[in-house]
């Protein structure tokens, strides 16, 4: 579809100049070229010449693609030190459950069950957690054959491009920010329960805009000590948090077995008081609560043996963690009637108001445990995107450095660290959910289509034919899902539109089956039955976009204005000087085949195979 960057000779001549170089440099610098090394931003004469070529430099990038091998290779390069490799399918299985399970199920439970679902959440938690099992599959393919800290922004880089990239790292970088903070805005929820409290009462108010109006200074310094831990080891940090997760998991089966004790059937009654249009609300919501696995495939470059671990990790925690949502939405269901539950603390509140007062604070230290594993697990994750974006130089690449003592990103994590702290200090949980959820549910559509890209066009493999066929089809099953999605966001009472996008659905489906050849199969680990899973989860992922309210899509659209302004000004200079070898001989490296098959390859290993010449796919 596209030309892949190459590299100049001039790279491979004297990059070990440059690493001796950049290895007699203090980690902790501040310099101007540290920030924009670009020859577009050298002076405000080079940036003006730069602007008045923004068309020419847009088409380029769009038409640009990365490399497996660039993002194994020189890409990693640019960190000036590695990750260490100490990570294995444990670490990750309990980074699974430290990652996810935390606000979403302790407090968005509770606020739509009352507003939306009912005692329906059960099936919002069924539907959102299909959703998040596919995009799962895509994750562990990519993660597996190109296992790198960026997780999915490297894996669009190579099949949709750099637009298509940025898009994601804009948005990435949204969900690590707004997601930390509404976390820390939830731990200090439970806090106040943990005290026999309201859940506001630790808050400071304000006169400030409703939902802006409760400053929360704890919140802050709880971001603050997670993030510290997890800039100082990522071993050390998977112990603490498996220890923690392994206490939750009491915790959380003592809320299973408290539960069904005290629980009255007949709560269940009115099952889906606002219809199936607020149990697909909910589910677009409470997807919040699955979010946290991506975090597991930024870690793919500090897993010993990525094609075996990763597969066990994510897919064994994901597995478990939507059994345990369903049992215990079920469960806070059968408690109480869905009007009497507390938006803020369900399960505490639940507990006191069946007689079980002490119970209440089992369940919010056990909540309080669990935010903090998100937390601490999140610290870890969005730092390593964030340097993979870094290395790409869409933000400044002093952020992609990682310390040569700790072998942590430690200015990454200070970057989303101070951004969430600022945003957890005033902005309220059901402000910042909703716009995670249609930012997470965006990313996760496009990594499947990447998905279906990956397998069906393959550069120097794909005739033309196939490749404007693939195109067509692929371009009527998104069609189809953005009109599924737009059609029961608009008459979710009317069934005469399903009869034609529905089948319009299968048929584009279908023809990438029958009419087009698959240009690539994957060499340790795929998705089965592809392409009818990838294809779902564009649906799926699509169709809870549109069960969410329009103020969410009115705060995403601003915000991806709002970055796509940034890339035209900043971030597409600064890619385009690195894609075309301005920095220094700091180019990408062309597309080799590498084959991560029980991959344990050092970078070194890893950069000798970058070299070799650009074989095609």
């Amino acid at each position: 579809m596209a030309p892949v960057e190459t590299p100049s000779p001039k790279h491979h001549a004297d990059g070990g100049k440059q690493e001796d170089a950049a290895a007699s440099r203090s980690y902790w610098r501040w310099h101007k070229d540290d920030f924009f090394p670009e020859p577009s931003f050298a002076s405000w004469g080079a940036y003006r010449a730069a602007l008045g070529a923004t068309p020419a430099r847009l088409r380029d990038r769009f038409a640009g693609r990365s490399t497996d091998a660039a993002e194994l290779g020189a890409m990693r390069r640019r960190s000036e030190n590695e990750m260490r490799r100490c990570l294995t399918w444990w670490d990750l299985t309990w980074f699974g459950f430290g990652s996810v399970i935390g606000a979403g199920i302790f407090v968005l439970t509770g606020q739509e069950a009352h507003d939306h679902a009912g005692p329906a959440i059960v099936l919002s938690y069924v539907a959102s957690g299909l959703s998040a099992m596919l995009s799962v599959f895509c994750y562990t393919e990519f993660a597996v054959e190109i296992p790198v800290a960026g997780g999915s922004f490297a894996y669009l880089r190579v099949e949709l491009g750099d637009v298509a990239a940025f898009i994601a790292a804009a948005n990435l970088i949204l969900e690590s920010i707004i997601g930390t903070a509404a976390v820390g805005r939830s731990w200090t929820s439970y806090l106040a329960t943990l005290l026999n409290k309201p859940a506001s009462a630790l808050r400071i108010q304000t006169s400030l805009a409703e939902g802006y109006n409760e400053l929360d200074p704890i919140a802050v310094v709880v971001i603050a000590v997670t993030a510290t831990l997890a800039m100082l080891t990522a071993k050390g940090t998977s112990r603490v948090n498996w220890v923690a997760s392994a206490v939750h998991v009491v915790v959380i089966a003592f809320v299973i077995v408290a539960g069904f004790i005290h629980a009255n059937p007949s709560n269940l009654k009115p099952f889906m008081p606002h219809g199936v249009p607020g149990v697909f609300r909910a589910a677009a919501i409470v997807y919040f609560a699955y979010g946290g696995f991506d975090n597991i495939a930024t870690m793919a470059e500090e897993t010993k043996n990525p094609s075996r671990d990763i597969p066990l990790g994510l897919l064994g925690s994901m597995s478990a963690i939507t059994a345990i949502y369903c049992v215990m939405a079920l469960v806070l269901g059968m408690m109480q009637p869905y009007t009497a539950i507390d938006r803020n603390a369900a399960y505490s509140v639940a507990f006191a108001n069946v007689g079980m007062r002490w119970a209440q604070y089992v369940v919010a230290l056990g909540a309080l445990k669990g935010m903090t594993t998100v937390l601490l697990v999140g610290a870890l994750g969005q730092a390593r995107y964030t340097t993979h974006i870094a290395r790409s130089h869409i933000i400044p690449p002093v952020f992609a450095l990682v310390h040569p003592r700790t072998g942590t990103p430690v200015h990454a994590t200070t970057l989303i660290a101070i951004a969430s702290a600022c945003i957890a200090l005033f902005s309220s949980l059901d402000v910042l959910s909703s716009l995670i959820s249609v930012s997470t549910l965006f990313i996760f559509m496009m990594l499947s289509t990447a998905l279906l890209v990956r397998r069906y066009y393959a550069r120097g493999v794909t005739s033309q034919t196939h490749e404007r066929r693939f195109a067509a089809l692929l371009l009527l099953v998104i069609g189809s899902s953005i009109g599924i999605a737009a059609y029961w966001g608009t008459s979710p009472e009317r069934w005469e539109g399903y009869v034609v996008l529905v089948p319009a659905w299968a048929a584009g489906t279908l023809g990438i089956q029958l009419f087009v050849p698959m240009a690539r199969s994957p060499k340790v680990w795929g998705v089965p039955l592809v392409p009818w899973l990838p294809s779902l989860s564009i649906a799926t992922n699509l169709f809870l976009m549109g069960s969410l309210g329009k103020d969410a899509f009115i705060r995403f659209g601003v915000c991806t204005a709002i970055m796509l302004i940034y890339y035209v000004l900043v971030g597409l200079h600064a890619t385009y000087d690195v894609a075309h070898g301005a920095c220094g001989g700091d180019e990408e490296d062309g597309d080799v085949d590498v084959d991560v098959d029980k991959q344990k390859l050092p970078l070194a290993d890893v950069e000798k195979l970058a070299g070799a010449a650009d074989n095609g796919r």
